[in-house]
């Protein structure tokens, strides 16, 4: 449905807003919500799936600002000093850090005291069906519905252990539907690309050393090995390079994990359309980049804008 075409959202009439999955991408939702505002759209409820979830608990607890603060803090070096190994389990990193420094930012806050109704989507592999957290710790909640397989291991929430709801909600439309919201805007991680066909992605600048008087022994050798992998994730294919064979590891999981959240969230707007959708390129970033923070949010806003100039908002 074109965004001229959809029904008109009457000022101060209750919105839901859908968030969805795309790794560092996520962030760019930071700015299409202070669109939104801008506009004075009434969003009354809010539904997230990964980073969506991430952003959305946050602009449901009133702390997005905080957060967008912080985040536009923190250099690459930074970013990766959040990440815990997990050393001798299921994934590459614990999470646990980078929890406590977002709980640090909101203090302990429970789902069901927010002012705005907010749902993190997870996924329960065992039963192999959507979870949605509608209660409890809210960093519990967003800690799950953030655990990319192999990335963050699974967490565990009410008994059961949860990984990224990404994986069969990229985006959770369906998990809006027990809000009173009259009208629903959903981001899509997963819009056409800004870049021409075959043209490369810039290389990155190589990540800062870390001083060992921050990041100590074992953590610091981590902390370098993988921000060396992720510069060679990232760096233009060699002169010729061609075809997948050629990707890397993370490279390669990325792309895999992208195109089947694509293909799963262009089902769900078919099914359930929203009166809008806005749409973040999906070569916006890499799907590790979190330091992109200030760049990302400021593509959602121009998104947003874009989208809500074409409906008359």
């Amino acid at each position: 449905m074109a965004a001229a075409d959809a029904p008109k959202i009457e000022r101060g009439e209750a919105v839901a807003l859908v968030l969805g999955a795309g790794g560092a991408r996520g962030l760019a939702q930071i700015g299409v919500i202070e669109a939104l505002q801008a506009r004075n759209l009434h969003v009354t409820a809010v539904a997230g799936s990964s980073s969506g979830a991430l952003v959305g608990g946050l602009f449901a607890a009133g702390k997005l600002g905080e957060y967008r603060d912080w985040l536009y803090g923190l250099n690459r070096a930074q970013m990766l000093r959040l990440l815990d190994p997990a050393l001798g389990r299921s994934a590459l990193f614990g999470g646990e850090r980078l929890i406590r420094a977002l709980r640090d930012l909101t203090g302990d806050v429970r789902i069901e005291q927010l002012p705005i109704q907010f749902t993190a989507v997870a996924v329960d592999l065992m039963r192999q069906r959507e979870v949605w957290l509608r209660e409890g710790d809210l960093w519990d909640a967003v800690r799950a519905s953030f655990a990319i397989p192999g990335v963050f291991t699974p967490h565990r929430v009410h008994g059961r252990d949860l990984v990224d709801g990404g994986l069969l909600a990229p985006l959770p439309i369906a998990a809006t539907r027990l809000s009173d919201a009259h009208r629903l805007i959903a981001v899509d991680m997963h819009g056409w690309p800004t870049r021409p066909p075959g043209k490369p992605a810039e290389a990155v600048e190589p990540v800062e050393s870390t001083p060992d008087r921050l990041v100590a022994g074992a953590e610091a050798r981590f902390a370098a090995w993988f921000g060396r992998r992720m510069d060679k994730a990232a760096a233009p294919p060699a002169a010729g390079a061609n075809g997948l064979g050629e990707l890397g590891f993370t490279e390669l999981m990325a792309r895999s994990l992208d195109t089947m959240q694509a293909q799963i969230a262009r089902v769900q707007l078919a099914l359930d359309p929203p009166e809008l959708v806005i749409r973040i390129p999906r070569d916006a970033c890499q799907f590790y980049e979190f330091w992109r923070g200030r760049e990302l949010a400021e593509i959602g806003r121009r998104e947003a804008d874009r989208v809500l100039d074409e409906a008359g908002y």
